[in-house]
């Protein structure tokens, strides 16, 4: 007899996950070793020495930047102030010329409820003569002129006082501006100032021992340019005063009288502008080791423009606050034709200033945590020269 065929389904094959799992297991443990090992690679290479000056150097400048926009802000805000005080006395003043003008027409009107007032034809019928009724008719007309005008000028006065009210709104609304960019900007030094001490405050001893040996090799090679200006100019000097003799030698007594009045012209003029220079470099001497301070005018400290106008307002000369205005002021000077007390300015962005002494040298008010004194205007990249007065 045949088999009976077997009716029993056959069992479905079931595929093995294992060996997908232990693949994502060692793709995760691979996964988790490359973290471990990033997380335990070296550290980033610590900057060097020269990396780290010139950080700060660039966080200092920043800070000089800010700082001018701090003393733009402040100035603005305090002119801005006093336009605002300005107007508010005024509005006050119109005020009480309005409540006169008001005042006056209360007057008028409540006269006119006391009074009354009767047609022209009962006027003139109730009249004692027709005279007595045309000069009651003129005094009325008079009392009306003097109302119409009262009301004239009630309108006037109330219409420059809401003038001058607008005014005051739109002065108040700059005001609060120029207060909001005077907070931004102080805020902007600050944080330059932090940042740049943070950064030095993780050197260490030996560090900052080399730090002060790069200063150094700065300020030497600034010196040495400044020294070399020095002979240039001394060289430049040396010619012109040659070619003077030579010219005055060349002159005839004949000419001498028409020469010596346009020679003491040009005396005079130098004069004055050296008596100047005298006063402004010696203002600023007596100014040397009082400490930086960002914002600060004087007496007791100084940021680079604030030195710079205290100098020459001692000498007469008002100067404007920033350095972006000074130097707009006076005559360009080329760094070979510098004299003693001109305004010796740097960086492209013209953020620092100081006052030139001769022999290639200024006194200035460097940056926060130094004090004023002198040094080679080769110190930093110079951007041009003024001589005010």
């Amino acid at each position: 007899m045949p088999a009976l065929a077997s009716h029993r389904k056959p069992r479905p094959r079931v595929r093995s996950t294992t060996p997908a799992i232990g693949f994502t297991t060692a793709a995760l443990a691979s996964v988790t070793l490359l973290s471990t090992q990033s997380a335990l690679a070296a550290p980033a290479p610590k900057p060097s020495i020269e990396d780290v000056q010139k950080k700060v150097d660039g966080l200092y400048r920043q800070a000089g930047t800010a700082t001018q926009h701090y003393d733009q802000a402040k100035e603005a805000s305090a002119k801005q102030r006093a336009k605002v005080d300005m107007l508010l006395d005024d509005i006050a003043k119109r005020a009480d010329k309005l409540n006169d003008a008001r005042r006056t027409l209360g007057n008028y009107a409540a006269a006119q409820y006391r009074d009354g007032a009767l047609a022209p034809t009962a006027t003139f019928f109730l009249a004692n003569d027709p005279q007595s009724f045309f000069d009651q008719t003129h005094l009325m007309n008079r009392m009306a002129a003097n109302q119409q005008q009262a009301v004239t000028d009630f309108r006037t006065k109330q219409a420059e006082a809401s003038k001058k009210r607008a005014e005051a709104v739109t002065s108040l609304e700059t005001l609060t501006e120029s207060q909001t960019r005077l907070r931004t900007s102080k805020q902007n030094v600050q944080d330059k100032l932090t940042e740049a001490r943070t950064l030095l405050s993780k050197l260490t001893a030996e560090e900052k021992a080399r730090l002060a040996e790069l200063e150094q090799k700065r300020k030497d090679e600034a010196r040495l340019k400044a020294a070399e200006l020095a002979k240039q100019q001394a060289a430049a000097k040396a010619e012109a005063d040659r070619k003077a003799k030579e010219a005055e030698s060349a002159t005839g007594a004949g000419t001498g009288t028409g020469t010596g009045t346009g020679t003491g012209s040009g005396s005079g003029s130098d004069s004055s502008a050296t008596t100047k220079a005298e006063k402004v470099l010696a203002f600023a001497r007596a100014q040397i080791g009082k400490p930086y301070v960002w914002g600060a005018t004087g007496p007791s400290s100084y940021d680079c423009s604030g030195l710079t106008q205290a100098a020459w307002k001692a000498a007469g000369v008002t100067l404007p606050r920033t350095t972006w205005d000074q130097v707009e002021v006076g005559t360009r000077i080329a760094t070979a034709d510098l004299r003693p007390g001109d305004l010796v300015f740097f960086y492209d962005d013209i953020s620092h200033v100081g006052i030139y002494k001769g022999d290639g040298m200024m006194i200035h008010a460097p940056k926060p945590g130094a004090n004023v004194r002198e040094e080679s205007i080769y110190y930093m990249p110079i951007y041009g020269s003024v001589r005010p007065g």
